[in-house]
């Protein structure tokens, strides 16, 4: 059987921070947002969005120095009304700053699991400082991007923990192998329901996708393709659990697995539910 060492799946934490940068312009209408992840104790400004030179972009701040080194820190938010004439903090990128024409910045610090991973600007070249519902805004996608970075770490952490057990010496036998992955594939299913970024939901998806097809004996046939739902409540009958066990991992109604699994048992041509799971892997949509 195929090893899963080789199945990657976390997207670039960009895209992340790029989305949590853009939730927080359309609550609040802020001209100019930018930030980045922490690697080493620095911060790293990989995201803008409004900016009109280069001086921002790719820059890395040291861990106290500027605003966004103060609040890597401090791990809370701060701001500044003026940027260029503000004394609480050092003034070690005036320059790419002050080109950008920036005044008034807020940053927010991005803590997972205790730690900074990141942290987000947000900035006008108005006179007016940015206000309490600008600060909220970027508090509030702050917090979002620490939610999705959160699961992304599970995600790793449990495929790290599967391959460890699959290439351990307690390994087993190849029916433990296959157990092991029927598993996984059911639980990134069920993980992926409870994904709001697309990009990572398709990924999770995909991967199952790939798992499902080590055991097949020939392609699926699309007359009989499942849905999503009708394939999240296979994959946990292939398991062995009831429908009540089923509807609690999956976070559905005992009467609404039931339906899924009728439906699915009539797209294979199966009479029982272990007709269906024997279909489903003949087809390659079960591992």
């Amino acid at each position: 059987m195929k090893p899963i060492s080789d199945m990657s799946m976390r997207p670039d934490d960009g895209d992340a921070f790029r989305q949590a940068l853009r939730l927080a312009q359309r609550r609040c209408d802020i001209p100019v947002t930018f930030g980045g992840p922490v690697q080493g104790e620095v911060l790293h400004l990989t995201q803008h969005i409004g900016v009109r030179t280069a001086g921002l972009r790719g820059l890395s701040v040291r861990a106290a120095a500027g605003l966004g080194g103060h609040v890597l820190v401090k791990r809370r938010p701060a701001a500044v009304a003026d940027y260029g004439s503000d004394a609480s903090i050092t003034h070690d990128y005036d320059a790419p700053v002050l080109a950008e024409h920036i005044r008034s910045v807020v940053a927010v610090p991005v803590v997972v699991s205790g730690s900074v991973r990141g942290v987000l600007y947000g900035a006008t070249r108005a006179s007016t400082p940015l206000g309490d519902r600008a600060a909220d805004a970027m508090t509030g996608a702050s917090r979002q991007l620490a939610t999705e970075l959160t699961l992304r770490d599970e995600v790793d952490r449990r495929l790290k923990f599967r391959l460890a057990s699959e290439t351990g010496s307690d390994r087993g036998t190849d029916h433990s192998d296959a157990e092991q992955i029927r598993e996984l594939h059911a639980e990134l299913r069920a993980l992926a329901q409870t994904v709001k970024d697309d990009i990572l939901r398709d990924r999770l998806l995909d991967v199952s996708r790939r798992l499902a097809g080590l055991g097949a004996t020939h392609a699926p046939n699309p007359a009989s393709e499942l849905s999503p739902r009708e394939l999240d409540v296979l994959a946990q009958v292939a398991l062995g659990c009831s429908n009540a066990e089923a509807a609690t991992r999956l976070s559905l109604k005992p009467e609404t697995v039931k339906a899924y699994l009728r439906s699915a048992m009539r797209k294979l041509d199966a009479r029982t539910r272990f007709e269906a799971v024997v279909a489903a892997r003949r087809g390659g949509l079960l591992p």
